[in-house]
C-alpha cells in the first residue's frame, strides 16, 4: 500500500473554495483512500492506496471534490518517492541565507516540454529566480511572495498546464509526514 500527498489548487484562498479540513478527509474515506491526514488548511491530505493509477485517482478526487463541495479544484498527487525527489533537486540547495519561507515550489500536473521551458525562463522574472526541473518549477521570492515583480498569470498561461504551489516548509513537512506514515505500515 502506497502514502499518496495529494495537494489541492485554490482551496480556503481568501473567500473562495472553503473547505473545513475534517470534511475533506471525510471526502477522501468515502473514495476508500486509507487513513487520509491533512496538513494546515490548504488543501495537503496524505492517504494509503493500493490504487496504481495516479492519473485516473487524481481524476476521481476531483469529481468527488466537485460533486461534495461544488466546486473544481485541480488535485496533484505525489508519491514519497517523488516528493523525496522533488527536495533533492532544489537548485537553492546549496546557497546560503535562502528563506524557506520565501522558496515556493509549484507542482505541476504535467512536465512542460522544452519548449515551454524556454519561453518560461525567458519571462522577465528579476528579482525572483526560476527554475524548472521535471514537473517542478522552483522559484525564489528574495522580497517576499505579497508582492511579486513574477507576473502569474503570464507564467501560469506560458505553462499551459495547471499547478498549485506550495512553501518550502509545507513540502519538507508533507514529506516529514509521508515518511511517518510509511514507517506506520
Amino acid at each position: 500500500m502506497a502514502v499518496i500527498i495529494s495537494m489541492l489548487r485554490g482551496v480556503n484562498l481568501a473567500q473562495h473554495h472553503r473547505v473545513k479540513m475534517d470534511a475533506l478527509r471525510a471526502l477522501y474515506q468515502s473514495l476508500k483512500l486509507r487513513d487520509p491526514q491533512t496538513f494546515i488548511q490548504s488543501g495537503n491530505v496524505l492517504f494509503r492506496t493500493e490504487e496504481k493509477d495516479l492519473a485516473r485517482l487524481a481524476a476521481r478526487i476531483q469529481k468527488g471534490i466537485e460533486t461534495k463541495f461544488g466546486f473544481r479544484s485541480d488535485v496533484i498527487l505525489r508519491t514519497v518517492a517523488e516528493m523525496k525527489d522533488v527536495i533533492r533537486r532544489n537548485p537553492f540547495a546549496a546557497r546560503r541565507g535562502i528563506d524557506p519561507r520565501k522558496l515556493l515550489v509549484t507542482f505541476l500536473a504535467t512536465g512542460p516540454g522544452a519548449e515551454i521551458r524556454r519561453q518560461c525562463l525567458a519571462i522577465k522574472a528579476d528579482p525572483e529566480e526560476l527554475h524548472i526541473d521535471g514537473r517542478e518549477l522552483y522559484i525564489y521570492f528574495p522580497n517576499g511572495v505579497a508582492r511579486p515583480k513574477l507576473s502569474w498569470s503570464v507564467l501560469e498561461r506560458t505553462l499551459k498546464t495547471t499547478g498549485t504551489a506550495r512553501n518550502w516548509n509545507s513540502v519538507e513537512k508533507l514529506l516529514e509526514m509521508a515518511r511517518k506514515m510509511e514507517a506506520e505500515d
